[in-house]
């Protein structure tokens, strides 16, 4: 008996700065995030990149990525793939762009990422205002004794 749908797994959800593929197909996750540190909010962030993995399904799917303010009801931005698995043992990778993405006050906000419309994984990222350290002056060297 051959299953003709089964819901994929989401084997790894990451956000990133950045994600460039290679001419081999392999990708380059650039920037890894863990917290947003800005000097001040308002901020906009002009890139935010978000790498999805999926296995272990068979069928066609919608997979939804929605950044939500800490508010934890707006949504600041959505984005929406549709992909395919053949067999269990395949894996299918999707990229989503978040461009623009304005940042209004501090706080935890979420990455949410659905498979037609269930949820599979809800992550928090902080957005953190840590003013830029002021250097003192530096001193110049003493004079050599002579």
């Amino acid at each position: 008996m051959n299953p003709t749908r089964i819901l994929p797994d989401l084997q790894c959800s990451l956000l990133c700065e950045e994600i460039r593929q290679e001419v081999t197909g392999n990708f380059f996750l650039v920037g890894v995030i863990n917290f947003i540190r800005v000097p001040q909010v308002p901020v906009v962030a002009l890139k935010l990149s978000l790498f999805n993995r999926w296995t272990a399904g068979v069928g066609q799917f919608t997979e939804t990525a929605r950044l939500v303010a800490p508010d934890q009801t707006t949504v600041l931005r959505k984005g929406e793939v549709k992909f395919t698995l053949q067999d269990p043992a395949l894996h299918a990778t999707n990229v989503t762009v978040f461009t623009q993405v304005e940042f209004k006050t501090a706080g935890t906000y979420h990455v949410e990422v659905l498979v037609d419309d269930v949820m599979k994984l809800r992550y928090p990222v902080a957005v953190i205002v840590a003013p830029p350290q002021q250097h003192p002056q530096a001193q110049p060297p003493p004079a050599p004794a002579s």
